[in-house]
């Protein structure tokens, strides 16, 4: 999944170890999310949306594929 939270990040100038303090998470964990490696749960994307003040679909982009829509 798609996301903005590196640019986001650096605009405020913080670090990934700085964002995974303020959301309870590890460093490689922001990492993973930041790379596309890993999706948050819900209540990671959530503390994530309100840290940066978005909504969930605007801080996240989910990419369908037409096989979603085959199923």
């Amino acid at each position: 999944m798609k996301n903005r939270i590196t640019g986001l990040r650096a605009e405020r100038g913080w670090t990934q170890a700085d964002l995974a303090k303020r959301t309870g998470v590890s460093r490689q964990t922001i990492n993973a999310i930041e790379t596309g490696k890993f999706d948050p749960s819900l209540p990671v994307a959530f503390r994530l949306a309100k840290l940066f003040d978005l909504r969930i679909e605007e801080l996240f982009l989910y990419e369908w594929t037409q096989s979603v829509f085959d199923q």
